[in-house]
């Protein structure tokens, strides 16, 4: 593993098949700070404030990453988790509280550009990071699921409108600080 300067971000790799941990491994170690664990069990234990993008795999023996995002939210890390996995999404992600899902097989350049959407992400306040979150698993079920299912899924159409509902208050939000930022500059520049 190579050096980092302080600040780096910490992501841990998460995935019971050791070869597929050990590449996410090698392709990020040269971005980010890398933990790798072969278990949902190893994540526990090794998970802590420090981590800021968690890699998790779905299906794994003893603890499934279900499971183990279950105690990451439950024991308030505010680490963000991409879902890493090769089950195919059906509704019930809608009500699993990951910020991103990847189907396997997945390469380097999609790996790292899912980890800095959320280490952007996280610099956000919580609406925005709920946004991308509620977002993302639009797109992951409208590229999964028939147009079809998708209009006789209650949830899915209680996500779709509260997705509306975040953008509108999302867009509002930016228009405030855009406000904020423009008399700022204003105040700045009158007391040069």
């Amino acid at each position: 593993m190579s050096d980092h300067e302080p600040g780096t971000p910490t992501v841990l790799v998460v995935d019971d098949e050791e070869d597929i941990a050990d590449i996410y491994s090698l392709q990020l170690q040269d971005r980010y700070t890398v933990r790798t664990v072969y278990g949902g069990q190893a994540a526990i234990e090794v998970v802590d404030e420090d981590v800021d993008v968690v890699l998790l795999d779905r299906r794994m023996p003893e603890l499934s990453g279900n499971e183990v995002l279950e105690r990451i939210r439950a024991d308030g890390y505010d680490c963000r988790v991409i879902m890493v996995t090769a089950i195919d999404p059906e509704f019930d992600i809608i009500e699993m509280p990951f910020d991103d899902y990847l189907c396997k097989p997945v390469d380097k350049e999609t790996l790292v550009e899912a980890i800095e959407q959320q280490l952007t992400a996280k610099q956000y306040d919580e609406t925005v990071s709920e946004l991308f979150r509620a977002t993302s698993k639009l797109t992951v079920l409208k590229g999964e699921m028939s147009q079809d299912e998708l209009e006789d899924s209650e949830e899915y159409q209680r996500l779709k409108e509260t997705t509306d509902a975040m953008r509108s208050d999302a867009e509002s939000l930016m228009s405030e600080l855009d406000d904020f930022e423009a008399a700022f500059k204003a105040i700045d520049r009158s007391s040069n």
